[in-house]
C-alpha cells in the first residue's frame, strides 16, 4: 500500500509502518554519511551537545554529487547503509526516528528500531539522478569540513521508499527471502 508520509514521522506515524509498505516522504530531514555518524557519536560519548536536533528526525545516507546549475543538489542516491550501524543504536536512543538507505543491517540496530519505534526506509540504488528531483533545497548545516559527507538538511518532496524494518520486528530482507525460498505448488 503506497503512503504518503509528512515529516518528521512521529511515533503514531512509525508504528502505523509495515515491513513491505510503500512510501512518499515530504518535508525535511538530514543527509549525513560515515564521517558525520562518527563525529556524532563522538560527542555522544562526551556528553556534549549535538549540532542537529534528532528528536524524530530522519537521516538519509547519501553524498550527494555537486549540484548542476539551477539545482539545489546533485545525484543523490542511497548509500549502504551497513556502515553506519555502529552509531545507530546511540543515535536512535538519543530520538533519531527514520533512517533511509539502501542493504541490510545488523540484528543490533534492529532490536534498536523496535525498542524506539522507529523506522529504516530504503531507496532504490541507482536511482540517485531521479531522486535528486525530488531534493527541492538543501543546506549545510555542519561539518562543512567534509564536503559531500557534511550534515546537510534537505527538504523533499514524495520521495519514494520502500520500509525494510518496521518497529514491529519485521525485516523485509528476511521475509522476502524466506518468501522466495518457498517452494511452489
Amino acid at each position: 500500500m503506497d503512503k504518503k508520509i509528512r515529516l518528521p514521522i512521529t511515533e503514531e506515524t512509525a508504528v502505523s509502518l509495515y515491513a513491505g509498505d510503500y512510501v512518499y516522504l515530504t518535508g525535511k530531514m538530514y543527509v549525513a554519511r560515515d564521517a558525520a555518524h562518527k563525529r556524532l557519536s563522538e560527542l555522544m560519548e562526551k556528553g556534549k551537545e549535538l549540532p542537529i536536533d534528532l528528536a524524530q528526525a530522519t537521516v538519509y545516507y547519501m553524498g550527494p554529487s555537486p549540484a548542476r546549475k539551477g539545482r539545489p543538489i546533485g545525484s543523490a542516491g542511497p548509500t549502504t547503509a551497513s556502515r553506519m550501524d555502529k552509531y545507530t543504536p546511540a543515535l536512535l536512543d538519543n530520538g533519531l526516528r527514520a533512517m533511509i538507505g539502501k542493504g541490510k543491517r545488523s540484528e543490533e540496530v534492529l532490536r534498536s528500531i523496535k525498542k524506539n519505534k522507529a523506522v529504516y526506509f530504503a531507496a532504490v540504488g541507482g536511482a540517485g539522478a531521479l531522486l535528486s528531483k525530488c531534493i527541492k533545497r538543501s543546506e549545510i548545516v555542519c561539518y562543512e569540513d567534509l564536503g559531500a559527507e557534511a550534515i546537510r538538511e534537505i527538504e523533499v518532496e514524495d520521495l519514494p521508499a520502500v520500509v525494510v524494518a518496521d518497529c514491529h520486528g519485521n525485516d523485509l530482507y528476511q521475509t522476502a527471502a524466506k518468501e522466495y525460498e518457498k517452494p511452489e505448488k
